[in-house]
């Protein structure tokens, strides 16, 4: 009797082990409808031969990443229209905006995860449909927030080949030259043209590709992450900032709230950069508007020209982006771009502007998807 126990139950798991794997292995493709209109709500200066900064501010949503091909044809639409009405040239510098390749962690899975309703069982469908990856990364995942890290971390390789081959295959696609947004991806390097991962910490980083699809320099890491993400993003404190040679003239990154810090301009200034190209998020639908919260969890300038709730988050960030702002910044012309859009119950908000001559020109509309271009 004990034996035929023995049996039936070990029958019973290895159906249920089974069946879980073969589960976890299905990865139906459902169906795919997603807005690909993009409007032109911010024109400024005269064509002439020196190139443009054109802003691509996206509105994205997790199925726009069931697979990088989804992406790809939304971003291609939206750089289509753009070729449309002129505004590519082989001097035209892309700008993306923040976290456009995080998102790649959700490529290739179950229709249960892009259907959740909120991030947090999103997240949990990433683990449980992808167990032997989730428990490799949970045992080397670092800080006091091991989940996050571990879901952050478990598919890197992956991510880091897919987030190249697609924007470096859209700059070359396009003949223009990129700034990828960003990605959060661990001890990201490029080594012989290639965008790797190592082991360590998680960085918030940022490639510019050439026309020819390949990254110019190394990753820029962010050095001030978004206070929600500090127990899971490191800082980036012991690389400098660099400057990128383009066709339209020398451009630094400044990431996110990178950009709140006049110190990091007058690196930009050293280093003899024209153009400064700002990928940017703002978390929560309806921040714009709200009381700013100040610098949260980083340290302030040594002179910090503003105080918690003196401006809306909009005004600071209009105010603290020293893009084309002298003596702030020697720059020639700056871009902040936001990525928008839904991602389960987490909503964005951010409007991108463009800054020349110490003048900011911002989209007055809040929906869609919107192009930003500045002649240079």
């Amino acid at each position: 009797m004990r034996k035929l126990l023995y049996l039936t139950f070990s029958m019973a798991l290895i159906a249920a082990l089974t069946t879980y794997a073969m589960w976890a292995a299905d990865r139906p493709a459902g169906h795919y409808l997603s807005d690909l209109r993009i409007n032109l709500t911010v024109d400024q200066g005269t064509p002439a031969n020196r190139g443009n900064l054109l802003g691509i501010q996206p509105e994205l949503f997790p199925t726009d990443y069931q697979s990088p091909d989804r992406l790809h044809r939304k971003l291609a639409a939206y750089l289509q229209k753009a070729q449309l009405q002129g505004l590519l040239n082989d001097k035209t510098i892309v700008v993306l905006p923040e976290h456009i390749g995080t998102w790649l962690m959700v490529s290739g899975e179950k229709d249960e995860l892009y259907q959740a309703n909120t991030i947090e069982e999103a997240m949990n469908w990433l683990a449980v449909s992808n167990p032997v990856q989730f428990l490799r990364a949970l045992i080397s995942a670092r800080g006091d927030n091991r989940l996050d890290d571990a879901h952050l971390r478990m598919k890197a390789k992956g991510m880091a080949r897919d987030y190249q081959a697609l924007f470096g295959g859209l700059a070359k696609e396009f003949h223009v030259t990129l700034v990828a947004g960003s990605i959060v991806l661990p001890e990201p390097t490029v080594i012989d043209g290639t965008l790797k991962v190592g082991h360590g910490a998680l960085y918030n980083s940022s490639i510019v590709f050439g026309s020819d699809g390949l990254p110019i320099g190394q990753p820029q890491r962010q050095m001030h992450p978004t206070f929600s993400r500090q127990d899971v993003i490191e800082a980036n404190d012991g690389q400098s900032l660099t400057v990128v040679d383009t066709p339209a003239g020398r451009l630094g990154v400044l990431i996110g709230r990178d950009s709140w810090y006049p110190e990091n301009y007058r690196r930009l200034d050293a280093q003899g950069a024209q153009l400064v190209a700002v990928p940017a998020f703002v978390n929560g639908r309806g921040t714009w508007e709200r009381p700013w919260r100040g610098y949260r969890g980083s340290s302030a300038p040594e002179v910090a020209s503003l105080k918690p709730g003196d401006v809306s988050e909009g005004q600071a960030w209009h105010r603290l982006t020293l893009t084309a702002q002298p003596p702030g910044s020697q720059a020639i012309a700056g871009m902040s771009v936001f990525l928008r859009g839904q991602f389960w119950d987490q909503g964005s908000a951010g409007q991108s502007f463009l800054s020349r001559d110490g003048q900011h020109f911002a989209s007055e509309e809040a929906r869609g998807a919107h192009l930003l271009n500045l002649w240079l």
